[in-house]
């Protein structure tokens, strides 16, 4: 599925996905005053990719939820991409740099496709956190061991 997403952006893939975080949401997360903040793409990726997997995985969980989506981020640095990279080298401080493009909602759901050593949600959540989430809670539809 992370694959028909990535790589294809398959609109099927993307259905199965929403549908199946949609359904698996915790009640908490639910409550309306939530905001859905997709995970931003890393530039260079998105610009070949021609879309952010993120933004379509929340976008898709919108659609099937009374949550709101909010792109409120984006990343501003130009570091290698994660994949491949090791864990240490993913957690360095200055190798994700995520910025607010608007206000961020007080109560924010990063939305991501993969979970891998979590530097790159960190990097959002301290962007939110920063610019006045009181809340900030994470999902992704897979999860990389």
């Amino acid at each position: 599925m992370i694959r028909s997403l990535k790589q294809r952006n398959s609109p099927v893939a993307v259905a199965v996905m929403g549908a199946q975080l949609a359904a698996n949401l915790p009640a908490d997360l639910r409550q309306a005053h939530n905001v859905l903040v997709p995970v931003p793409a890393h530039r260079l990726r998105g610009r070949q990719r021609g879309f952010n997997p993120a933004f379509a995985l929340a976008s898709e969980l919108a659609a099937r939820t009374p949550l709101p989506l909010r792109p409120c981020l984006r990343r501003t640095d130009w570091s290698p991409r994660q994949a491949g990279a090791g864990a240490i080298s993913r957690r360095a401080s200055d190798r994700i740099a995520v910025e607010l493009t608007s206000k961020a909602p007080r109560h924010a759901i990063l939305v991501d496709d993969v979970h891998t050593t979590g530097a790159t949600l960190d990097a959002c959540a301290r962007a939110l956190r920063a610019g006045g989430s009181r809340f900030v809670a994470a999902i992704a539809y897979a999860r990389a061991l």
